[in-house]
């Protein structure tokens, strides 16, 4: 018979293998269709979503979980890449913060590709069997050992 923690360890493997599972088709998908990265369509995302379209780099990457170096080394291709999908400026007096804004472009780009994200994540999970792990997982965790 089973204990609590293998039914624990078991649906966070579940889990684990299916965030990389979506991840990696995501990945696919995106630089199939739109030539953008998982990290680079994230960016989009989270500034999409913050008021005015616009968050300090270090936030990003902490919200993208990369170094510093490699967010700035990611926001400076995404400035370039696709006639600028982001702009990357100082905000208000400042000189020492680095803000990013996503572009009229980026907003473009966004629209198109949350089309395929939506269809990605619809496929990958009407192939996979999440529901049972997760609700294992969410009922072990909440119960007192």
């Amino acid at each position: 018979m089973f204990s609590k923690q293998d039914d624990l360890k078991s649906s966070w493997l579940c889990l684990t293998h299916f965030y990389d599972t979506v991840s990696k088709e995501l990945e696919r998908t995106l630089k199939e269709k739109h030539q953008l990265a998982l990290r680079e369509f994230y960016v989009l995302l989270f500034l999409s979503e913050a008021p005015d379209k616009a968050l300090p780099l270090q936030e990003l990457q902490h919200k993208i979980g990369l170094s510093q170096s490699a967010m700035s080394r990611l926001a400076a291709r995404m400035e370039s890449k696709s006639c600028g999908v982001i702009r990357r400026h100082g905000w208000g007096d400042d000189k020492r913060g680095v803000y990013t804004t996503m572009t009229d472009s980026g907003e473009q780009l966004l629209n198109e590709v949350m089309k395929t994200f939506e269809e990605t994540i619809r496929k990958t999970l009407q192939n996979c069997e999440i529901g049972p792990s997760f609700n294992t997982l969410v009922r072990t965790s909440n119960k007192k050992s």
